[in-house]
């Protein structure tokens, strides 16, 4: 299983970036995904998880500015962030799988699969 992250960089307070988790070598399709955060010297935060079906959840820092969506013939799924902010500023990680518990992680060693991250910085 391979998850890989990309899309980060240096956005303006207010600006969007979208990132992308590619999925491989699950041996089911359509697998229930993460994305999560961890800014320097702060704990792990889960930002928005996806389930197959397609539902999507967020958590409240994030609700309303930030769109989770997957495209199942790319095993792709993607973190559409908008109104960026300075909070906003981490390392992201997408992980699998996604649970009704993932909100409660305290780290990606809680995942069974994770990505390597991608670095969101927001700043002027």
């Amino acid at each position: 299983v391979q998850l890989v992250e990309s899309g980060g960089g240096l956005v303006q307070p207010g600006g969007s970036l979208r990132l992308s988790c590619a999925a491989s070598g699950f041996a089911f399709s359509r697998p229930a995904i993460s994305w999560a955060r961890q800014a320097p010297g702060k704990g792990l935060e889960w930002v928005s998880g996806i389930y197959g079906n397609g539902d999507t959840y967020y958590g409240d820092s994030v609700k309303g500015r930030f769109i989770i969506s997957r495209d199942n013939a790319k095993n792709t799924v993607y973190l559409q962030m908008n109104m960026l902010k300075p909070e906003d500023t981490a390392v992201y990680y997408c992980a699998a799988p996604f649970t009704s518990g993932s909100y409660a992680y305290l780290g990606l060693w809680e995942y069974d699969y994770r990505g390597q991250g991608t670095q969101v910085t927001v700043s002027s």
